[in-house]
């Protein structure tokens, strides 16, 4: 786990001399083979050249994962002076509450259940929420936990 952005993950992977690396937004990096840069056609290759080497199939390879409910990324209007006080004060009250918060790159608030991050973008006057969880039910309370704990800082 390390903070969103090309240019952190180039630096984790070549760190942690991981063979593979990637974000929710889709983008996969990969370190053998290749130049360490994410590049679709690459990790549709290297999909197809593992498919080969199984006589399993993809769908059935995809239901044996873990199913989990998450939210898309969500933009919250904050401006660029604010946003970063702001995830600041909301790490510290879940940490009061007692929860975990892994603050790498904003505060992801670990249930467990599920999460919920809340964290300043790097390019816009705006904070990010996403949220997962292993039912929809818990899904939606720990975002309204979350947003909850959020609308008492803007």
């Amino acid at each position: 786990m390390y903070r969103t952005g090309h240019s952190y993950i180039k630096q984790k992977i070549k760190e942690e001399k991981a063979a593979l690396a990637g974000e929710m937004s889709g983008h996969f990096y990969f370190a053998d083979n290749y130049y360490g840069f994410d590049d679709a056609i690459f990790a549709t290759a290297r999909m197809a050249e593992q498919l080969s080497k199984s006589d399993e199939k993809l769908s059935s390879m995809i239901d044996s994962l873990p199913k989990y409910y998450s939210t898309p990324e969500i933009r919250a209007g904050c401006p660029d002076e604010k946003k970063f006080e702001i995830v600041e004060a909301v790490t510290k009250d879940f940490q009061k509450q007692g929860l975990k918060v892994i603050s790498i790159d904003g505060a992801r608030v670990e249930f467990e259940d599920g999460w919920g991050l809340i964290r300043a973008s790097n390019t816009t006057p705006a904070l990010i929420l996403r949220f997962e969880a292993k039912t929809q039910k818990r899904l939606e309370e720990i975002r309204s936990l979350v947003e909850g704990e959020l609308k008492k800082k803007i």
